[in-house]
Parts: C-alpha cells; structure tokens; sequence
C-alpha cells in the first residue's frame, strides 16, 4: 500500500467514525504487529511514518530483572523469543524494549483479516471512547430519547445514534412505556465497558424535575428565580423550592405560569405528577412551615442538636399535614433536611 493511499484510508475511516487520524494510525500500527507476531511466533512492534506512509517494523524484546524464576503477567515464563535480561540489553530500563529492524512483510489474506479484525476492535473502542468523553460532559442533561424496545421492565433507549438504558427503578411506577414513545430523562452516569459505552438514565430522580423546570420556566434560565432543592415520589407528588433574587418578584407564581401552564407542562412529563412549588426561606423554620402545605403549621419547635423539628398542627389539618402514607412530611423532610416530626 503506497503512502499517498494509505493516508487516504486512515482519513476516510476518521471522517465515518469520528475518531482522530491519530487514534486510526495508532490501530493500524497495533494490528500490523498484531498480524507480525502471529506470524512469526515473535514479539513485534510496527511504526508508520506520519509523512511518507512508509512502514517499518521491529522485532522486540522485553527487557526484564536479571531473575532466574521471572513469570509474566500473563503467565508466561522467560523465553528467548520474547524476553532479554537485563545484563544483556546495553543499558536498556527494565520492562522497556531492545527493538531490532526486520523486513516488513507483505501480509497475505489471512494477516490481511487480523489487520481487519484488530483495526475494526480499535475503531470500536476509539469510538467507545469518544461517546463516554462527550455523555459524561453531559451528565445532568435532560435530553429527548425514542424507546426502542422494553425488556424486563427496562427500556433501551435511542439517544440520536447512541444506545442507552433506563431501568425499571429509573421508570416512574405505573408508567407505561412502549417501543417507539418518545420521552424525556435525565442523563444519571456513564460508563465504559468492554462491551462499549453504557449510559444511564433516569426519570425519577428529583434533578429529572429541576431540569424540566428549568426548561419550562425562563425567568430560572436566565438565574432571576433560584431553585433551592427538590424532592419527589416519582409520579405521584413532588416538591420545589425556589427563591427570587429580585423582591419584586414572584417566584412561585412564575413557576405555575398563566392559567397553571408551566407547572402542569412538567406535571405532564412526569405521568401527571402532582408539583407543590414551595417558597424557600433562609430561616429554617420557616422553611419548613412553607414546605409542609397544603398544611397550615400552628407551632414549631427547633432542635438543633438533633437537626429535628416538632411540627403542631390542628387537628383538622393532621391528615393533611402528614400525607397518605405520610408523603407529605417525608417530601418536606427530604426538601428541608430535617428531620419532622408532627402532632396535633
């Protein structure tokens, strides 16, 4: 393969993957000696000039401790094919190469299919690579997926070319979720594994919600109303916590929007998800009193040693004050921080 041709290839396959000319001639580089070594039954290691194509290829020995009793990582035990002590390789470091010119070999169809094997490996992880980088950048994002298949509960979803999966726990309870429905999640963690790029994500967590708001309302995007915090039970109830930088401002109000819109935009993208937006405020007790309506607080008592607070309510709004299945005091709770307790 002449230079000018080679250069040609790496490009083609750099431009189709999204991936650096670099990181293609590096793979190429890796299955050539790949390809040698099979070969030969030798330890090889293969260079390619970045200017004229040329290829040029080494045989290599690795330098190891002079140790009679030395075993690879691998397993392997010295061996004269592979290996060279220490006292023998010139002042040559210890787990480096003693590297010796050979001929470059014309590779035949089958060392053709390893270079092929190797290179498509590479590209892969190189691409892998690449989708972990970007997706990472990317975590606290909510993005638009398209199921594409369901499957124990989990949904595989399409991110726009890349794959990634929502678990049953990440789903909202009750929610029905078919292949081909469109959806909003929020991107929870990214990993990289042999098998590619994994990615996450989820529609419960109460950052799903944040986000959403900050979708819907702009006077939170352009940082006049502050989210404090949020808290949820996916689908059922949640609660937002905002404050205004500007007094003039009505925070909760921009966040229900006119007639109800904003709030109920996002209540719809959660499965209809009740949303209270709660008031915050830098004095804790008060704090609490606004976050547990619809319940009106008679009296509260701070313990700080204990971070609790001892909430009294009427006794008419006991029932509400603590929720069913006390969901009201455990989304103030979470919201808050401390720890409540209610009486009537």
């Amino acid at each position: 393969m002449e230079g000018k041709e080679l250069f040609l290839m790496v490009e083609a396959i750099s431009n189709e993957k999204n991936i650096s000319q670099e990181d293609v001639l590096e793979s190429l580089e890796e299955a050539l000696a790949v390809a040698t070594k099979k070969r030969n039954n030798i330890d090889a290691h293969v260079e390619i000039d970045r200017k004229t194509g040329e290829f040029n290829t080494f045989r290599q020995w690795m330098v190891i401790d002079d140790n009679e009793n030395f075993v690879d990582d691998d397993g392997t035990e010295f061996d004269t094919e592979l290996h060279i002590y220490a006292k023998d390789a010139n002042g040559i470091a210890v787990d480096d190469f003693v590297r010796e010119p050979m001929e470059t070999e014309e590779f035949g169809r089958i060392a053709a299919q390893i270079v092929k094997q190797v290179i498509i490996q590479k590209v892969r992880e190189a691409e892998r690579e690449v989708i972990v980088e970007d997706y990472t950048k990317r975590v606290g994002e909510v993005i638009m997926v398209t199921v594409k298949r369901v499957d124990r509960g989990n949904a595989y979803v399409d991110m726009g070319g890349v794959d990634g999966m929502i678990s049953k726990f990440d789903l909202i309870p009750n929610e029905s979720v078919r292949k081909n429905d469109r959806l909003r999640a929020y991107i929870k963690e990214v990993k990289s594994s042999p098998r590619g790029a994994q990615i996450f994500l989820s529609r419960t967590v109460p950052e799903m919600m944040i986000e959403l708001f900050e979708m819907e309302v702009p006077e939170i995007s352009e940082g006049v109303i502050e989210i404090m915090g949020g808290s949820r039970d996916p689908g059922l109830r949640s609660k937002l916590a905002v404050k205004a930088k500007d007094k003039r401002l009505d925070p909760i109000g921009s966040c229900i929007g006119m007639r109800g819109a904003r709030v109920q935009a996002v209540s719809n993208e959660l499965n209809g998800e009740r949303v209270d937006i709660i008031l915050w405020d830098e004095d804790p007790a008060q704090f609490v009193i606004n976050a547990m309506a619809p319940a009106e607080v008679s009296a509260i008592v701070v313990d700080e040693d204990k971070n609790s607070m001892d909430i009294a309510v009427e006794e008419d709004q006991l029932a509400l004050a603590i929720g069913r299945g006390g969901q009201n005091i455990k989304l103030a709770s979470r919201l808050t921080g401390w720890k409540l307790n209610v009486m009537s």
